[in-house]
């Protein structure tokens, strides 16, 4: 090989630079007519460098042989039983021609020539493979692996991505393990001695090539359904990328706030609200949104002004889960069997509590934190304002709803009625559901009463102005949550009216207002039905899967509410129960002409049946009270 410091491996080197400067400074430049025109500069300027170093190789190979050993300490040892050293002059040599295949590798992938770019990196896989992996040809090594682990993942062939790049990992750990400094870089194959990097260079290079298998990985198990590893991968990936302080913060933000819904689907919080803290503190870094006149005059501000909010809002959606998660969690851990508060069960927890929060500071101690110097405080700050703690009474569930609340407005300031409709509205269906968890805490029965109205009036609006043709499922979704909500109402309302008479016989007023909540909650429940019909007006005879279960709930509840409207007319009473038998009847005929529809409503089959056979015994003694009262 010619000399470090002799004039034709100078020329190497500049043009190895230039090939470098047109890949990743020039090729940004390139017209959209044309844009891969540096790359393609690139790639002529690669094949040369080849050329001239296969012509190095063949003057100087009659003088070395391949197995002479370097200076180095070799790091895996032997292959096919015989010993060709990495770090030898021969293993030096071979090193930089897979360098270059590397190079026209990615330059052919990156100008989706796929098949060329997996040519070339496997030439440069069988270069390497014949030699021990060494401080000088490791980096290489790694680098090749994820490279042939994104190309097998982008064809879906994701168990051969999956190889290559736990290959890579275990190449990186042994190394790590039996040397520990940090390699020679591929870029320094094609440096004079004067440009060679520092050791905190090198350093950062090799560990973010790491960083890379290990983000890779955490992608690759995601899609093998492997979701514990990928979480796992992908909170290691996100604290190294915050050591080395390489990263774009709205893009590390977002991929931390997705990892926090990992954890609190496994009821994991502590570890979800600082994934979120850590979100929100990273994407602080990125600036200031620009000013709606300051987008107007610049496309690119227009451009950084609507992925700022829109990633900031997405942060948002992500607190709201889990805020709504961690009271949802609550109410399941204190209800009793008719999905009360269950004091005793309060008070037991409540007990417990201390040593709970014991071990979350137990296991904070022990967690893998995100942060730097300058961003740990932040971060610590944040997740003290919110508790990761179920809360156990209605002080701490209210403030958990506040919070969840702020970030509604939040997340609502940017995915508007108006552009984004279903995001907009699954926003609120968070928020009436972020109400109706602080309901089941709430003592006092009229103000729990108040907040389901709450629910009401944000979501009845949008269900009567709803397009059903484009928004269909949606519609339906509003539709049976606002039919449950005013039974809800309604049962409340029972409860505080019995509570408050002397006697058994209910006002006027209050009748009237059972009935309307009654008759509202049976309307919305009759337009979901009605929705499920053919545009010939038909309902089907067979319910599809997805709407077998709400189809027949609703037919059982709209049988219910009949039978519970307070009529003071026995004719408007006989009318209502024969609607309710009606629905009845469908319910349970349904059941008999689809077996396998029971385990879907089991319960409800079982009631529809039963009153099936009451009611008609109700509706005949009605009869003959009419007639003698004729």
């Amino acid at each position: 090989m010619a000399s470090v410091n002799s004039s034709d491996w100078r020329a190497i080197c500049e043009q190895f630079t230039t090939a470098l400067n047109l890949t990743e400074v020039e090729s940004r430049k390139d017209p959209e007519n044309d844009p891969f025109r540096s790359k393609y500069k690139a790639r002529e300027i690669l094949r040369e460098i080849y050329s001239a170093l296969k012509n190095f190789e063949a003057t100087e190979a009659d003088s070395e042989t391949s197995g002479e050993r370097g200076e180095e300490q070799v790091v895996d040892g032997e292959k096919d039983g015989q010993c060709f050293y990495g770090d030898s002059p021969a293993g030096w040599r071979a090193a930089k021609l897979a360098a270059v295949e590397y190079f026209l590798g990615v330059n052919h992938i990156e100008t989706e020539e796929l098949s060329a770019g997996q040519e070339h990196l496997m030439n440069c896989m069988k270069l390497i493979d014949k030699w021990s992996t060494s401080s000088m040809n490791v980096s290489l090594v790694i680098h090749v692996k994820n490279q042939l682990g994104i190309l097998w993942s982008g064809r879906d062939e994701t168990e051969t991505a999956k190889a290559f790049l736990e290959t890579a990992e275990g190449t990186y750990l042994r190394y790590m393990k039996k040397e520990g400094s940090p390699p020679t870089d591929m870029t320094e194959y094609f440096s004079t001695e004067e440009n060679q990097l520092t050791h905190q260079e090198r350093t950062k290079r090799f560990e973010l090539a790491y960083t890379h298998t290990k983000y890779y990985l955490a992608q690759v198990y995601q899609y093998l359904g492997e979701t514990e590893l990928s979480a796992t991968y992908c909170h290691s990936t996100l604290q190294r990328q915050l050591q080395l302080n390489q990263f774009n913060p709205m893009e590390w933000a977002l991929n931390a706030a997705t990892l926090s819904q990992y954890y609190i689907n496994k009821g994991l919080y502590m570890e979800g609200r600082h994934c979120l803290s850590a979100a929100t503190v990273i994407s602080g870094l990125a600036g200031e949104v620009p000013s709606e006149a300051a987008a107007e005059e610049s496309e690119r501000e227009q451009e950084r002004r609507d992925q700022l909010r829109q990633k900031r809002a997405d942060i948002a959606r992500c607190w709201i889960k889990y805020c709504l998660n961690l009271l949802l969690d609550a109410k399941k851990a204190l209800e009793d069997n008719i999905g009360e508060l269950d004091g005793d069960r309060q008070e037991e927890l409540k007990a417990a509590r201390r040593a709970e929060v014991e071990e979350e500071e137990k296991s904070r101690k022990s967690a893998l934190l995100f942060g730097s110097e300058d961003t740990f405080d932040s971060i610590a700050s944040l997740e003290e304002k919110v508790q990761s703690l179920t809360p156990l009474d209605f002080t701490d569930a209210r403030a958990l709803f506040l919070v969840g609340q702020t970030y509604v407005t939040q997340a609502k300031e940017y995915f508007e009625m108006d552009g984004f409709v279903t995001d907009h509205i699954e926003i609120l269906q968070d928020h009436s559901a972020l109400f109706r968890a602080l309901a089941f805490f709430e003592d006092d029965l009229e103000r729990r009463c108040k907040m389901h109205k709450r629910r009401v009036d944000m979501l009845e609006p949008i269900c009567n102005e709803l397009n059903g043709h484009y928004y269909l499922v949606i519609r339906r979704q509003l539709m049976f949550e606002l039919a449950e909500i005013y039974s809800e109402m309604m049962d409340l309302k029972l409860t505080v009216a019995n509570c408050q008479s002397d006697s058994e016989t209910l006002d006027s007023h209050t009748i009237k207002k059972l009935n309307h909540l009654c008759g509202a909650s049976a309307k919305f429940f009759e337009m979901f039905l009605e929705s499920l019909r053919s545009p010939e007006g038909k309902l089907p005879e067979v319910l599809e899967e997805e709407v077998l279960r709400p189809a027949l709930v609703a037919r059982f509840r709209v049988a219910r509410l009949y039978s519970r409207v307070i009529c003071p007319v026995i004719s408007d009473k006989l009318e209502n129960l024969n609607k309710s038998l009606d629905h009845y009847k469908y319910v349970a005929q349904y059941g008999d002409a689809h077996p396998e529809a029971s385990a879907a409503v089991e319960t409800e089959l079982e009631l529809s049946r039963e009153m099936v056979s009451l009611l008609p015994i109700k509706i005949n003694r009605l009869k003959a009270q009419m007639i003698s009262n004729n």
